[in-house]
């Protein structure tokens, strides 16, 4: 966006929503202002979707409200659609139509005039980067490419806000590349973004992000917030036996957490400048010698490890 905002696009108060005796979801708050990219991270089970369909209109909740683009979700569920779009993590695509006759169907059934529906149409597969395949079957397309098409229709209609679950699940890093610059570019142009999201990545992207845990938002702020927030130090110990690295560490004083990241081991520690020596030391004395310790700042894995003590699938 050129100006900055603070028009409030979502607000949620106190819902919750319950399945049998199982809570999904207690009494989240949040609210997310106009042209904001607004992430939920969590693991599964945690309640993403859950919180998803209740803002999509498409699941009632036990209790609470939620008020987007100024109108009452819960009591007005079929006129908040025109302002919104969502998108599950099974978007609802038909596989025996072409990529241009999907893009037909979903804006026949939105009512976008016939006109604005084929500059609009033609505008979006452009980013996308799929105007070589709008006669290709969307049965044809690949796991990215569905997902970006998925997308498009999702945005024929021009949505104040975007609800996207999970969006970019299995699709390869260069069809996320092509549908994150889609979704900048739907923020410069004031679109409000909500989504859940398993990849770390994607949620150092994410203006702020939700840290959501059994059904509860534990932590919300900016990624470098957080990041700050996280208690203690980090240090990385890079090696070629990540595995014994981490096993020697485990128990060792001034180490509060430990988490295995491919071949290296983030250690969160209490001090710094004190363990890092005393890491050296009891590598080198447990055979691994080649292991390079160094201070490293956090990612958003670390973050949500350290402030929520649960792991998550990157």
């Amino acid at each position: 966006m050129t100006e900055a905002t603070t028009e409030v696009a979502v607000v949620a108060r106190d819902l919750t929503r319950s399945f049998g005796p199982v809570v999904a979801v207690r009494g989240i708050n949040f609210a997310v202002t106009r042209g904001e990219i607004f992430g939920f991270v969590g693991p599964d089970g945690a309640g993403k979707s859950t919180i998803m369909r209740m803002l999509a209109g498409v699941m009632r909740p036990d209790s609470g409200t939620i008020t987007l683009a100024g109108i009452d979700v819960v009591a007005n569920p079929e006129r908040v659609r025109t302002y919104l779009s969502y998108m599950p993590q099974r978007f609802g695509l038909y596989e025996d139509l072409t990529v241009d006759e999907n893009i037909f169907f979903y804006a026949t059934l939105f009512a976008v005039p016939r006109k604005l529906r084929r500059e609009r149409g033609q505008e979006l597969l452009e980013a996308a980067g799929m105007l070589p395949f709008r006669r290709r079957l969307a049965g044809k397309l690949s796991g990215g490419m569905k997902q970006k098409l998925g997308l498009v229709c999702a945005l024929i209609h021009t949505p104040r806000v975007l609800l996207l679950d999970e969006p970019t699940t299995g699709v390869d890093p260069v069809s996320r590349r092509d549908f994150w610059s889609i979704l900048y570019g739907l923020r410069e142009h004031g679109v409000t973004i909500l989504l859940s999201t398993a990849y770390m990545d994607e949620a150092e992207r994410c203006s702020r992000l939700a840290l959501v845990s059994a059904g509860e938002i534990r932590h919300c702020d900016t990624p470098a917030r957080l990041k700050q927030a996280m208690p203690g130090a980090l240090l990385a110990v890079a090696t070629a036996n990540a595995r014994g690295a981490y096993a020697a560490l485990e128990g060792v004083p001034g180490i509060i957490g430990l988490l295995l990241m491919g071949d290296r081991v983030h250690a969160r520690v209490d001090d710094a400048a004190r363990r890092l020596p005393e890491l050296r030391g009891v590598l080198a004395g447990r055979g691994i010698g080649d292991a390079d310790v160094t201070r490293i700042e956090p990612g958003i894995e670390d973050v949500f490890v350290a402030l929520l003590g649960s792991g998550i699938a990157t």
